[in-house]
C-alpha cells in the first residue's frame, strides 16, 4: 500500500475489530502487516512520522521490515510550520484554511529547488550545510517581514539528525520497492490523502492542498509508470464535506447540516475543526470520475444519512439562470452557483442494522446508491454502512476486476 501525496495535514481515521487508530503518514494497510511504503511525493515531518510509528508498535502492530520510506521525500522543517502559520494570518479573511501543519511551504521549497530531502538527512555533513544554507533565507524572511523571533539552527540540527537515527532502518528506494512487487505479480494500491477539489490543479483553487491527490498524482508520487495503473477506485461520501474554507455549492448551513456532521463524526483527523457538510455533489463526482478516469465508487458513510425523511442529490448547479452540469473554473462563479436538487425518500436508520449485502439494504438506500449511478457515470463498487470494516459491503471484487484488465 503507498502513499504517494501530501503529508501529516492528512488524516485517516480507520476502525478495524473495534479499535479506532488515527494515520497521518503511514498507509492503512500496516494494519494488515502487508508492506507500506511513504512514497516520494509525501512531505514528512519526522517528529510526526516517529510518533506515528510509535503508537503503532504499542498496540501490537509491527512496522519493522514492512514500512519503507522513500529517500527522495522532501522534509518539513519547522522554519514550513512557522511560515505556513504566519502566512496565513496575514491572509486574514482570504485565508485558505490549511492546517498550519507546514505542507504548502515545503512544497514550495521542493519546487524552488531549496528543499531538503530525507536522503539529506541521513548525511550529516549535508544536512548541516543544506539546513544553514536555508535558514540564512528564512531567518531574514520571519524577522524582516513577519517580525517573529529567528530559529536556532543547532537545535534544530540536534532533533532533526536524532530523527534520522530512527527512521534510518526504513529508509529506502521506494520506487524500487514498487516496482519489484509489481514485477514479482504483487497487486499494490496507490493511496491518496485527500480529495479531488483540494487537488492543486483540478481543485478550487486557491483554496486547494499543494500536491495532486488526483489518481495521476499516484505515478510521480511513488515512482511508477502509467501503465502500471489498472484500476481506479474514487472514494465518496453518500454526502458533501470538506475542511477549510473554498466555494461549497451544497453546504448545509442548517439543523440538517449540523445532524449530519454529529452523526457522521465529521471532524478533521488532523485538526478537530468541524468538518463543513452538505448534500452529495454529483457535479464535483462528475469532475473527479472524469479527470482521475474512475472506474468506480467506494461510498461511505452511507448509513450516516439515515433517519431522514428526504434525502437530496445536487444534479447540477444554477448560475444567472443557466444550467451547469460541469464544475466551473472560475471560483468567484462557483461560489455563486446555486445546486439544482433532486429529491428520493430517506430511509429509516434502524433497517440497516445487521446488513451484510445491498439486496438486504432498505429499497430506498438501493435506489439513491442507483441514482447517483446514474448521474455520475460509473458504478458503486463498495459501500460502507458502518465504521467497522465488517460494515462494508462488497459488490464487486476490485482485485479481481483489476487482475481481469491486466491480463487483457
Amino acid at each position: 500500500v503507498v502513499r504517494y501525496q501530501g503529508g501529516p495535514n492528512a488524516g485517516h481515521t480507520v476502525v478495524a475489530k473495534g479499535t479506532t487508530y488515527r494515520l497521518h503518514l503511514i498507509p492503512s494497510g500496516i494494519l494488515h502487516g502487508k508492506a507500506c511504503v511513504i512514497g516520494n511525493g509525501v512531505v514528512i515531518d519526522p517528529g510526526s512520522l516517529i510518533k506515528e510509528i510509535d503508537g503503532l508498535e504499542a498496540q501490537g502492530h509491527q512496522v519493522d521490515g514492512v514500512l519503507h520510506i522513500s529517500d527522495a521525500a522532501h522534509l518539513i522543517m519547522p522554519y514550513h510550520v512557522t511560515l505556513d502559520q504566519a502566512q496565513e494570518a496575514l491572509r486574514g479573511e482570504n485565508r485558505i484554511g490549511t492546517t498550519g501543519r507546514g505542507i504548502g511551504p515545503a512544497y514550495a521549497d521542493k519546487t524552488a529547488r531549496a528543499g531538503i530531502r530525507v536522503a539529506d538527512l541521513l548525511d550529516e555533513q549535508l544536512f548541516r550545510q543544506r539546513l544553514k544554507e536555508q535558514l540564512e533565507h528564512v531567518n531574514h524572511l520571519l524577522m524582516q517581514v513577519y517580525h517573529l523571533p529567528p530559529l536556532n539552527e543547532e537545535e534544530i540540527a540536534e532533533t532533526y539528525l536524532s530523527h534520522a537515527e530512527r527512521l534510518r532502518p526504513f529508509v529506502t528506494d521506494t520506487s524500487i520497492v514498487i516496482n519489484e512487487a509489481l514485477k514479482g505479480g504483487k497487486y499494490v494500491v496507490f493511496e491518496g490523502a485527500q480529495g479531488t477539489m483540494l487537488d492543486l490543479d483540478h481543485g478550487t483553487y486557491p483554496f486547494v492542498t499543494s500536491s495532486s491527490p488526483t489518481a495521476g498524482g499516484a505515478c510521480i508520487g511513488a515512482g511508477v509508470g502509467p501503465t502500471h495503473i489498472d484500476y481506479v477506485i474514487g472514494v465518496a461520501k453518500a454526502y458533501t464535506s470538506r475542511v477549510g474554507d473554498g466555494p461549497f455549492p451544497t453546504e448545509l448551513l442548517d439543523d440538517t447540516g449540523v445532524w449530519i456532521r454529529e452523526k457522521g463524526r465529521e471532524y478533521g483527523t488532523t485538526t478537530g475543526r468541524p468538518r463543513r457538510c452538505g448534500w452529495l455533489d454529483t457535479v464535483v463526482l462528475r469532475h473527479a470520475v472524469r479527470v482521475s478516469g474512475l472506474d468506480a465508487l467506494a461510498m461511505v458513510h452511507l448509513d450516516t444519512l439515515g433517519g431522514l425523511e428526504t434525502v437530496r442529490v445536487a444534479a447540477a448547479y444554477e448560475y444567472e439562470g443557466q444550467i451547469l452540469t460541469e464544475m466551473p473554473r472560475n471560483v468567484r462563479v462557483l461560489s455563486q452557483c446555486r445546486p439544482v436538487y433532486e429529491d428520493l425518500p430517506g430511509w429509516d436508520d434502524e433497517t440497516m442494522k445487521g446488513v451484510t449485502t445491498f439486496e438486504d439494504l432498505p429499497p430506498e438506500a438501493k435506489a439513491y446508491v442507483a441514482r447517483v449511478e446514474e448521474l455520475v457515470g460509473v458504478p458503486v463498487h463498495l459501500l460502507s454502512i458502518g465504521p467497522d470494516r465488517s460494515q462494508t459491503i462488497v459488490r464487486q471484487d476490485i482485485f479481481a476486476a483489476a487482475g481481469r484488465r491486466r491480463l487483457g
